[in-house]
């Protein structure tokens, strides 16, 4: 690790703006991780990049490093796999390509989410529309922000708990390309891939060896290990794995804003795994105060 680092800790690499399912603007959320004391903090929003311009703009306010960032939705059979993807070019035709269809298919398949639970509930398209901001990736969570707004749960949490667990029957899956894929895509627009809380379900539901392999092959960079979400067996697994592997360990707080319990910097990441970021990155680059 070098003496001097362009960048400040403690580094956070993974937050949610109002861009998609969290509940600040990007503005805010950097003045937030300044107020927490974050060095670093990446905005890694759904399918998106509309954050950027506007966090990078508040690096020279907060003082606070901007790491452009995005979390991919993708989908291994049954399971989600969420992949991070850093320094990537938001130009790409490729990718930007693959985050509109996903984009376009969060959107259809919030509207049929919606009109299923409008047999049961009094709720509205446009009651899920005003909960969100012009150009955020809609989903699920504003649904859930609109049946707090009509008073059926208390909060984002219980609604994920109630109306909206799948056991209810108003659950839709929604198209996302392949890990793999991804994978290959973000290499292929210069980025940095972390798989995102790969543990959730446990030592048991960490994505199979022989699956992994393809992805280290493809140029899978790392394994999000300390996240809320990861279970102890499950992050003992992914440890073992790294190793295995050769992949980097990140750290985050998938934050939300008041969308989740999660608190800005309750995870975070070793300085030398983001030097490393930065030494791979060619789509783009960090914003430094």
């Amino acid at each position: 690790m070098s003496s001097a680092l362009p960048f400040r800790t403690p580094i956070d690499l993974h937050t949610h703006s109002s861009v998609s399912d969290g509940t600040e603007t990007p503005t805010e959320l950097m003045r937030s991780a300044a107020a927490a004391g974050l060095g670093t903090v990446a905005i890694t929003d759904h399918d998106s990049t509309s954050g950027w311009a506007d966090a990078s703009a508040d690096v020279a306010l907060t003082g606070v490093t901007f790491v452009p960032g995005m979390e991919l939705s993708t989908r291994h059979g049954w399971r989600s796999v969420h992949l991070l993807a850093y320094l990537f070019d938001p130009t790409d035709a490729a990718l930007t390509g693959e985050m509109a269809r996903i984009r376009d298919a969060r959107l259809t398949r919030a509207e049929n989410i919606v009109n299923r639970i409008a047999v049961d509930y009094a709720l509205t398209w446009d009651d899920v529309l005003a909960q969100t901001t012009d150009g955020a990736t809609v989903g699920r969570p504003h649904i859930a922000d609109a049946l707090v707004a009509r008073g059926y749960v208390p909060d984002r949490s219980a609604a994920f708990e109630s109306i909206l667990h799948p056991r209810n029957g108003y659950f839709e899956p929604h198209y996302a390309p392949g890990p793999l894929e991804a994978v290959r895509l973000v290499r292929g627009a210069g980025g940095v891939p972390v798989i995102a809380h790969p543990a959730t379900r446990g030592r048991d539901g960490v994505v199979p060896t022989d699956y992994l392999a393809k992805l280290v092959d493809a140029g899978l960079f790392g394994l999000e290990v300390d996240h809320r979400e990861n279970t102890p067996d499950g992050k003992e697994r992914l440890l073992e794995l790294a190793a295995q592997f050769g992949l980097r360990v990140t750290g985050s707080s998938d934050y939300h804003g008041a969308g989740k319990p999660n608190r800005l910097g309750e995870n975070t990441t070793a300085p030398e795994v983001l030097e490393a970021i930065i030494a791979e990155g060619r789509g783009s680059a960090p914003v430094y105060a």
